[in-house]
């Protein structure tokens, strides 16, 4: 600056002073910045109602922008005042325009992950993450920043060191490996929504049975329902096979599946005492009537001389499956007309015969449904011996006893 020249004799001393003088600068702009003009745009967005200046006001990207008007400023006072100081000015050039691109791509990526932040304070972010293309363009922008600050201190044009990188393209790919794989899975992730944060995902090779609490670019965290936490490979998510319970969720149902195994010596015509008594129970009152009208009706039917009658006659089976399913349909916790719903007999075998429960809970909550769950073969348990049946179990010490 020439009112430094006059100051000093030598030239190389006023471009020194000049440098310094635009340190001065550059520190007073870092200063105004940090002081006074972020503070004051935290105030107007706190005011706004617009996107945009909430971005601008981010924390992290407040001090990117802090840094970078004093690099800005270091960056052109380093251009127009020493060019006369030989392999000093050549090198504080390239040193200051590094820094300057270094500063810049740092601001670019804290820019990014502010625009991931807000949006992740939106409803849609919980169906739709962009956490991965965010870590994604911040991989992009640290390559870009790291060939133009190599390009800036080799002063070379940093298009011919991108170049280069053709020959190095096995190389990148495979210290890249995992990232590709990660991105490709993550796209996939997306475009098929297969996983979501808030979804309960059952993975039992990764050690997951919990709920999806981050979606990043290489991993998915669940927190299990012991609160430990599993970092899954978002790649695995892919390959591998899951569960993700996010239907049921939706629907507001939960299935019950369950099975309650009958000894099969126990099984047998009803007597006539019986089905006084059994159809006194209020859940079996239509289905006997019902069927002991289509019983007597059977049983007038005219048969051949000299034909032995074998008419049809109640089980206890039978009518234990039919008081099962009356009762399930007299609860309003179980969902009896927009869902599956059966009692049925499995095949017998070595554990004798099974009874299946087939029907949904209309909840989905955890507790509840065990609650519900819970009351139904509570009862069903305890209604079994009035049957005449008994519950199939291996022979303990009392059995071999005796007992």
């Amino acid at each position: 600056m020439q009112w430094i020249e006059d100051l000093v004799d030598s030239e190389a001393v006023a471009d020194w002073l000049t440098f310094v003088f635009y340190m001065g600068v550059a520190l007073a702009s870092y200063l105004f910045v940090k002081l006074i003009v972020l503070p004051v745009a935290h105030r107007a967005a706190k005011r706004s109602h617009f996107l945009w200046d909430d971005v601008i006001t981010h924390r992290r990207l407040k001090h990117r922008l802090a840094l970078l008007a004093p690099a800005a400023v270091t960056f052109a006072g380093a251009k127009l005042s020493i060019e006369d100081l030989g392999d000093w000015s050549d090198f504080v050039v390239r040193l200051t325009t590094a820094v300057f691109i270094l500063i810049g791509g740092s601001t670019a990526s804290a820019l990014l992950r502010a625009i991931n932040d807000i949006y992740e304070t939106k409803p849609v972010s919980r169906d739709r993450p962009i956490e991965a293309y965010v870590q994604l363009g911040q991989i992009l922008v640290y390559l870009f920043t790291a060939v133009f600050v190599i390009a800036a201190l080799m002063k070379q044009s940093p298009w011919f060191l991108a170049s280069g990188l053709g020959a190095m393209t096995a190389i990148l790919l495979l210290i890249f490996r995992d990232t590709i794989l990660s991105f490709v899975a993550s796209v996939q992730l997306v475009q098929q929504d297969l996983v979501d944060v808030g979804d309960w995902i059952e993975m039992p090779s990764m050690g997951a049975d919990g709920d999806v609490i981050d979606v990043r670019l290489h991993t998915v965290t669940v927190q299990n329902f012991d609160k430990t936490i599993v970092s899954i490979p978002t790649s695995r998510l892919v390959t591998d096979t899951f569960r993700n319970w996010r239907g049921m969720a939706e629907s507001g149902h939960r299935r019950i599946k369950r099975s309650i195994h009958l000894d099969v010596s126990t099984v047998r015509f009803l007597t006539d005492d019986e089905i006084v008594r059994l159809a006194a129970f209020e859940p079996l009152r239509d289905y006997m009537a019902g069927k002991l009208k289509e019983l007597a009706k059977d049983g007038a039917r005219p048969l051949p001389p000299g034909v032995t009658p074998d008419r049809r006659r109640l089980t206890n089976i039978g009518t234990f499956r039919a008081y099962v399913e009356s009762y399930l349909r007299s609860l309003g916790t179980i969902d009896t007309d927009g869902a599956s719903f059966l009692v049925r007999l499995l095949e017998s075998g070595p554990q004798g015969i099974p009874v299946e429960i087939y029907c949904f809970a209309r909840t989905t909550e955890w507790a509840e449904y065990e609650r519900i769950q819970g009351d139904i073969f509570d009862h069903i348990l305890a209604m079994i011996p009035e049957f005449g049946l008994r519950v199939f179990q291996e022979p303990t010490g009392a059995d071999m006893r005796g007992e």
